[in-house]
């Protein structure tokens, strides 16, 4: 629930080009309704095309990043059309932060849950606070966390995964990050200057560089080692043709700082 006449979703210009989506249903603990998904997939669609938006920033109001799903709405839905719906509005949504061009971090505090805890999966990066907690817990209620499987196995080792899906408890901080599910893990207190401190270093790049890194990156995933390096390969010479390489290439042998031209 979100109080009367304020957005379900809030977005804030930081400068730089960094923008923070804050999922803001704080009385819901940020639940992924239906709404929010449509708020969120609308602000990443926009930023996908934004070239002023270098960089994203997720956040949840309130106590925590996110409890998952809003389980009142899917136990409302009576046909397996509409969860059905549901299910593959959350997979695009999550799609949509994995192939935005920009970066995305995750900034977590409190509890990620479920699919809160998959979009943090989703996210390229992810900075928490020290108390925060990560779980997959389906399992508990007779309902496995099937969705958040798939971007859990993918930062996290089979065994770690197994770990949260198969028992559903919680994790804290310290332990997400030697799994690798998140970056950093900070005092409550020093959140956002971490999560600031991180953006700010990352959108100094060239955003050129940067999206076709991030690009190729997931792209090359999903290869066998031998198409993988062909790929990757063919990116690094379409990279070095770019302006923004000749630039930071001759700025390294001048000893100066590179000035990017974005292309």
């Amino acid at each position: 629930m979100t109080a009367a006449n304020e957005p379900i979703l809030l977005s804030q210009d930081r400068g730089q080009g960094i923008i923070h989506l804050t999922m803001n249903r704080p009385k819901a603990f940020n639940s992924l309704s239906s709404e929010l998904m449509s708020a969120l997939q609308s602000a990443m669609d926009q930023i996908r095309d934004d070239s002023s938006i270098r960089l994203v920033v997720i956040e949840g109001a309130g106590p925590g990043f996110s409890a998952g799903h809003d389980l009142k709405e899917v136990t409302s839905f009576q046909t397996i059309e509409e969860r059905q719906t549901l299910m593959e509005q959350c997979s695009r949504l999550m799609l949509s932060v994995v192939h935005c061009p920009k970066p995305v971090i995750a900034k977590v505090h409190g509890v990620a849950a479920a699919a809160g805890c998959q979009l943090v999966a989703s996210c390229d990066l992810a900075v928490a606070t020290n108390e925060a907690k990560f779980l997959t817990p389906g399992v508990n209620i007779g309902l496995f966390c099937s969705t958040p499987m798939v971007a859990l196995s993918r930062n996290v080792t089979r065994k770690h995964a197994m770990e949260m899906l198969l028992t559903g408890e919680a994790m804290d901080a310290s332990t997400a990050h030697r799994f690798g599910l998140i970056n950093r893990h900070v005092p409550s207190n020093e959140l956002d200057d971490a999560v600031m401190d991180f953006a700010r270093l990352i959108v100094s790049k060239s955003a050129y560089t940067v999206r076709i890194g991030k690009e190729a990156f997931y792209q090359q995933m999903d290869m066998d080692l031998a198409d993988a390096y062909k790929m990757a390969s063919e990116v690094m010479v379409e990279n070095m043709l770019a302006a923004d390489a000749h630039e930071g290439m001759t700025a390294f042998i001048e000893k100066r700082e590179p000035v990017w031209s974005d292309n």
